[in-house]
């Protein structure tokens, strides 16, 4: 159901299992398990943090309504499921200095003319010019890569697409990477068997981080999509534009960038409000 009519995306599929399979563990066949059994869950769960019973809770709950909605089950249990409050964490930050080193060190190496340091070049801009998640850039295919318009289609969480912007830079970055790039295969990061992975990703971020001279604890791909959401917000960014860039179903999900700049946010509405001159004028 989740794949066929939410178009839900394979991790997410394989995050959903591994919370039914966990909780099937602790209370056995989930498909007739009582109220009680799910209240039982809340001790067993005591020393996980509350997104992730958040999450276990809203998988079983998702689960149970299938069932219900099937007509395989008569009554839905999910309301005795602990339901915890959880505080959405606040994003890593990256400063605009660290992420100067990170390109300083990229470019440097891709001056060698090596193909790996041209490609590491490529997902660099790509992570943090155009904010796109692991998981979509590591599966562009070569069709992607724009060719009249400044736009990349990218094919988000959902199976929703979207187009995002390719700066300059990165379009410059691409046409290196396709030039020395030797593969017959559709992907445009290939790899042996399909394309990167967002494990091998990671590590080359973290790689390329530890090179630059940077703790590679606070780098990551998804760390520069934020910075690539944090700094466009800082620069004046719409926070409508910033949710269309990423990608975000909801808008609540973009504001949590809104932390980042409080200051700036002031001065904006003190410059941009319609009355804030009036005190100076009266």
């Amino acid at each position: 159901m989740l794949a066929a009519e939410r178009g839900a995306a394979p991790n997410t599929l394989a995050a959903y299992r591994r919370d039914l399979e966990g909780a099937e563990e602790l209370l056995g066949e989930l498909a007739n398990v009582g109220k009680d059994q799910l209240s039982s869950l809340a001790g067993k769960w005591a020393d996980l943090a509350p997104s992730s019973v958040a999450r276990k809770s809203s998988a079983l709950r998702q689960f149970f309504g299938f069932l219900v909605d099937e007509g395989l089950r008569k009554d839905d249990p999910s309301p005795a499921l602990p339901r915890p409050a959880p505080r959405r964490p606040l994003p890593k930050i990256l400063g605009h200095g660290e992420v100067e080193a990170l390109f300083q060190r990229a470019e440097m190496e891709a001056e060698s003319g090596n193909p790996l340091a041209i490609r590491m070049l490529a997902l660099l801009e790509l992570l943090y010019g155009s904010g796109l998640r692991a998981t979509e850039l590591v599966a562009l295919p070569v069709a992607a890569v724009p060719r009249d318009a400044p736009f990349l289609t990218v094919t988000g969480k959902g199976s929703q697409q979207r187009m995002v912007p390719v700066s300059r830079r990165a379009q410059a970055a691409l046409a290196r990477w396709l030039e020395v790039r030797n593969s017959p295969s559709s992907f445009l990061f290939p790899s042996r068997t399909r394309h990167l992975t967002r494990i091998r990703l990671y590590q080359l971020v973290k790689e390329l981080a530890a090179r630059a001279g940077l703790d590679p604890a606070k780098v990551s791909p998804h760390v520069l999509r934020h910075a690539f959401a944090t700094h466009l917000l800082e620069g004046g960014a719409d926070l409508r534009v910033l949710q269309t860039l990423l990608g975000h179903a909801d808008i609540a999900t973009t504001q949590i960038y809104t932390h980042v700049d409080s200051a700036g946010l002031v001065a904006l509405v003190n410059e941009r409000h319609p009355l804030a001159g009036s005190a100076s004028q009266r």
